[in-house]
């Protein structure tokens, strides 16, 4: 007699989520560029659940921990966050009714805080000097000590978070490109949409060229990048993946948001801004081929931003 598998309460929940989550459009940027042999696109990842790029992984994330029995109604969600990730994990446990704890930077803008207390979030913030690394260790803490209360996501180290991107990122811009992808260029945060991505298209073509970018200093201004020779490199990172690395200014950033507003009629944040400003470079040294980067999320956090630019939100 075959058995029939009975789906709990949370993951009926889960599987409509999903339908919320990625599938993405790749919008073309390529009027950026001089020469017609050479195409640059870019994700719009704000066009998701939560409004960023970080809904795959927290869902990814959040999926799996259920499935596996870590995560329920009766535990915590809990983990370290300069913003969008947290937007996403509280935007998920709102809808699935689990409890969540995000550890946050002081300094994280007050649109962000806003956004989190509306959806519910508990927040517990870390110092301001910080950034991200400082969060990380207090939510460790705060797992360490109660262990038994929280489901500890831990983002930067949960290999959930780059499958999520192999299984749906990767395979959405190959099939987007129809096969013709030459070079993906991503950001560094977490890493994971680079490592995931990476992965999923070097196995369809070994000639694709990854190529990482960073923040060119320490002491930048692009929320949700990593200087990684100066900060903790996350667990899930392969540093044997890039085939190439771009270091990207903030003010170049800043520029290629009055580009975009201007020229496609789109508000974008300075990390996608910033993302853009690399894979400009990557595509402007090419004879032929196409680019690929990704767009984290929009501009409707960033008000302050835009204000300073003279631009309308």
């Amino acid at each position: 007699m075959e058995t029939i598998e009975l789906k709990s309460e949370l993951e009926l929940k889960l599987a409509t989520l999903e339908q919320q989550v990625g599938k993405t459009p790749l919008f073309d940027f390529s009027a950026l560029l001089i020469n017609p042999n050479v195409k640059l696109f870019a994700k719009l990842e704000w066009q998701q659940l939560s409004g960023s790029v970080k809904a795959r992984a927290a869902f990814g994330i959040i999926q799996q921990a259920i499935e596996e029995g870590k995560l329920d109604e009766h535990k915590v969600l809990l983990d370290a966050s300069s913003g969008n990730t947290g937007i996403a994990y509280a935007s998920i446990a709102k809808e699935l009714g689990i409890a969540f704890t995000l550890v946050l930077p002081e300094n994280a803008s007050q649109k962000r805080k806003d956004i989190l207390e509306e959806l519910g979030a508990n927040i517990i913030y870390s110092s301001p000097f910080e950034g991200t690394d400082g969060a990380q260790l207090l939510a460790k803490e705060i797992n360490e000590s109660k262990a038994e209360k929280y489901f500890y996501a831990d983002q930067y180290n949960n290999d959930s978070n780059w499958k999520r991107h192999f299984e749906t990122t990767g395979p959405e811009i190959w099939e987007q490109t129809k096969g013709k992808v030459t070079h993906f260029a991503a950001s560094l945060g977490t890493t994971g949409s680079f490592v995931g991505v990476g992965k999923y298209l070097k196995m369809q073509s070994d000639e694709v060229c990854l190529v990482q970018m960073q923040p060119d200093s320490p002491m930048h201004g692009l929320e949700g990048w990593k200087h990684l020779e100066t900060a903790k490199v996350p667990g899930i990172f392969d540093q044997n993946l890039a085939d190439k690395n771009v270091d990207v200014s903030s003010e170049e950033a800043m520029k290629m948001i009055q580009t975009v507003y201007r020229k496609f009629n789109l508000k974008i944040s300075p990390s996608s801004a910033a993302s853009l400003v690399g894979a400009k470079q990557i595509a402007e040294e090419l004879n032929e081929g196409v680019v690929v980067t990704i767009l984290a999320d929009d501009g409707s956090k960033y008000e302050e931003v835009y204000e300073s630019l003279g631009l309308k939100l």
